[in-house]
């Protein structure tokens, strides 16, 4: 479980305040107006951004303070973040290792994770020769070999067509249930949160407020969210 205990993130001179808790499993969508502070939130749970007021605890322990390879944390970028002079493999391998000294049974932890995203055989390739859909999936066989419980997304399948995003998030959401992952998502998409969430967290006027269930906020969403959305 994860609890943020009256906390307040700072990013620069703006401050988001958040008294919350996502349980484990948890499927979650980050939403709320454009500037709001839903990347705020998701890179103050990564602690790629100071709590500079109140507490977060993983299961109890304190990681208010923890550097971002120390904490629970896998992210997604908006962008793919593939070195573009390494492999494939080699770049997937950088969730196991920084300086890529991988052991046999690394390399095969690296092939079978390219094989559950759809990569099979491409292990040589370099980022320049895959198609965006293919770098997203990259991306993601990365993350999972981090083997962390909490997935943060950050828009990382925004420039992607309809069609392939939708299977991105779904290929997401398979992967967080098989492996048990707590899934943060940030959305500008109403249709992307009701695809694979179960909770929203609203992000408005400097608050990120307690989680509800996803339908339930998007059926009858608050005036602010209401205007955002134009519903």
């Amino acid at each position: 479980m994860l609890k943020l205990d009256a906390a307040t993130i700072r990013n620069g001179s703006f401050t988001l305040a958040a008294d919350l808790t996502v349980p484990d499993r948890a499927t979650l969508a980050v939403i709320g107006p454009s500037g709001a502070g839903k990347s705020t939130l998701i890179e103050g749970i990564a602690g790629f951004l100071p709590v500079a007021e109140g507490h977060m605890t993983w299961h109890g322990a304190e990681i208010t303070d923890q550097p971002p390879g120390a904490r629970p944390v896998a992210m997604l970028f908006q962008e793919d973040n593939l070195f573009p002079h390494l492999t494939l493999a080699q770049n997937v391998g950088l969730g196991l290792s920084p300086n890529l000294r991988l052991s046999p049974a690394d390399r095969t932890r690296v092939t079978q994770a390219l094989d559950r995203v759809g990569l099979a055989d491409m292990d040589a390739r370099k980022p320049g020769e895959l198609s965006g859909g293919q770098r997203s999936r990259a991306a993601l066989a990365r993350v999972m070999l981090q083997d962390k419980p909490l997935l943060l997304l950050d828009e990382p399948f925004a420039a992607l067509g309809p069609a392939l995003r939708m299977e991105m998030l779904d290929l997401v959401a398979e992967i967080a249930r098989e492996t048990g992952a707590t899934l943060l998502m940030i959305s500008h998409a109403p249709e992307d949160a009701r695809r694979i969430t179960e909770q929203a967290i609203l992000v408005a006027d400097g608050t990120a407020h307690a989680p509800r269930p996803t339908a339930d906020l998007l059926d009858d969403p608050p005036p602010v969210l209401r205007d955002y959305l134009g519903a």
